[in-house]
């Protein structure tokens, strides 16, 4: 079979450090933090920080009044997101696209959590006769891809995808094959979360997960050696990959080809990776090997960097198993979790976002708070300010609870 080949022609984003995607590249490159102390939940909790976002108004983004009261958070995150790379790319379904050659790709790690919640207190309180119709429809993790779907008119294939902190980047990958295999012509592609509440925080907190620094600067530091967990965060990513030729026709914007994906699983255990590496370096391997990535290109990591003790150390490991110890120590790295916090299910679309800009811009973004090296993590992860450099190909890493390892590739367009 011919493969086709793979464009993004459009981003939307809904972060800490921004809801528009100039917002977050300024952010983003500034080194902007958006960790901030936790609002809104008015109980007694274990840790103090989080990466919310902020004065978000669904209606301002594009939901009518109704759409947002039937959708939970995570849901507005996600179609806001949509709405804003469907704008950039120009797309609309049975006028420049057949619209069952239009496909989403859309996951969530943990779905309406906050309508779960909700609606538990509601039988706990009222009795299972009071439970809201919507609350199902409202509360399960595909019905993000299903009203971006509706919302947009995608009849093509629609596939959400759960598996935790590499949720979205497999919904990218797995978009990647569909349409380099035929299946589609573009796909809506991306994640969102919205999980900052009491249950989340005291559940990831009594599993010794998140940080519990009370200074939202020094509480997500990854690879610095005073770690201590990952910071939970919210928001959505979504972007539309497109046939090149579909977007050529069109006159679209090009802003990267999308050019590698490896997806691999640990089985080792359900929350500690593979100590020596080897699956997930599995998965960047078979990225690299399909971006055609030659030694001594000038490479970009968007590490999962997560700022826990195991992940980073056996994150360095991975990068240095993949690309053997040399190329490992030219590549430029960095975890933009320091500035966002770790956004779930969303993370690994907002960080392929990331990773289109660091390449359009010829940046590399920072790792802020990184000031204390650690001995195991000893590559260069771009600490504290974002550095420039004309990239060849970026890499964006997820590693999920569960063992999952994904890894996509970009690279500058050239026809």
């Amino acid at each position: 079979m011919n493969k086709k080949r793979v464009v993004i022609t459009g981003m939307g984003v809904i972060s800490p450090i921004g809801c528009t995607i100039s917002d977050f590249s300024r952010n983003l490159f500034a080194g902007h933090c958006g960790i901030a102390p936790i609002e809104g939940i008015h109980q007694p909790l274990p840790i103090q920080v989080a990466g919310q976002v902020h004065d978000f108004d669904p209606q301002s983004q594009g939901l009518s009044a109704g759409e947002a009261r039937r959708s939970d958070r995570f849901s507005q995150f996600a179609v806001a997101a949509a709405i804003q790379a469907m704008q950039q790319s120009g797309l609309v379904a049975g006028t420049n696209i057949d619209a069952d050659r239009l496909g989403v790709y859309l996951g969530s790690g943990i779905g309406g959590m906050h309508t779960f919640i909700e609606q538990t207190k509601v039988l706990l309180n009222e009795g299972a006769h009071r439970i809201s119709p919507l609350f199902i429809p409202m509360m399960i993790s595909n019905i993000a891809a299903g009203n971006i779907a509706i919302r947009f008119q995608a009849q093509g294939p629609c596939l959400p995808a759960v598996s935790a902190c590499a949720t979205s980047t497999n919904t990218a990958g797995e978009a990647f094959r569909a349409i380099r295999h035929g299946y589609a012509d573009a796909i809506i592609t991306g994640g969102s979360e919205a999980a900052v509440n009491a249950l989340a925080i005291g559940g990831f907190a009594n599993s010794k997960a998140l940080s519990t620094t009370t200074d939202p600067t020094q509480a997500s530091i990854p690879f610095d050696r005073r770690r201590n967990g990952f910071v939970m965060a919210e928001g959505a990513g979504v972007l539309i990959f497109e046939e090149l030729e579909h977007a050529l026709q069109r006159d679209a914007p090009i802003l990267a080809e999308v050019v590698g994906y490896g997806n691999s699983c640990d089985a080792y255990h359900y929350t500690a990776p593979r100590p020596d590496g080897s699956a997930a370096a599995k998965a960047m391997r078979q990225a690299l090997d399909e971006a055609g990535f030659r030694p001594g290109e000038s490479l970009y990591i968007n590490a999962h960097g997560t700022s826990t003790p195991l992940n980073d150390k056996t994150e360095t490991a991975v990068i240095k198993l993949a690309l053997g110890a040399e190329e490992a120590h030219r590549a430029s790295i960095s975890s933009t979790k320091s500035m966002t916090g770790h956004m779930l299910g969303a993370a690994g679309a907002v960080e392929l976002i990331a990773s289109v800009l660091a390449l359009c811009n010829e940046q590399v973004p920072p790792t802020i708070g990184l000031t204390e090296a650690d001995p195991d993590c000893d590559l260069d992860y771009t600490p504290g300010s974002a550095k420039p450099s004309k990239l060849d190909l970026a890499l964006s890493n997820s590693l999920g609870f569960g063992g999952h390892n994904a890894c996509v590739a970009l690279r500058h367009f050239i026809l």
